[in-house]
């Protein structure tokens, strides 16, 4: 079983899977600060379905995924416009799977709520 919270993150501008990337995802507390909750990296593939345990907890709240992009970019030696991207998402239906996917070129990017 995979972790409640999963991305996968596609090089448009390569064609491919983005390896290598480095991800965070963190909780906003009630006093508005952020809390991390957990750290990893994309495989081979662009996934990372192990954030979480599949058994955590997920309550209600605002979540971020924040996506190190210049890092990966920087080891292709691509230039690129973004350093990080923040995806905050409002977690509303605890019992649900959260798939946050990111669409990546060096100057541009979109996310969407996937399966």
């Amino acid at each position: 079983m995979k972790s409640p919270i999963t991305t996968h993150v596609l090089d448009t501008a390569r064609g491919r899977p983005a390896a290598g990337v480095g991800v965070a995802l963190a909780v906003r507390e009630a006093s508005g600060a952020w809390r991390t909750l957990a750290h990893g990296t994309t495989d081979e593939d662009g996934r990372l379905g192990d954030l979480l345990p599949a058994d955590a907890p997920l309550p209600r709240g605002l979540y971020r995924l924040t996506f190190d992009v210049g890092a990966y970019f920087e080891a292709l030696a691509q230039p690129a416009f973004y350093a990080e991207i923040p995806i905050l998402f409002d977690i509303r239906a605890p019992d649900e799977h959260y798939h946050v996917p990111l669409l990546l070129s060096p100057f541009g990017y979109a996310t969407y709520r996937g399966s």
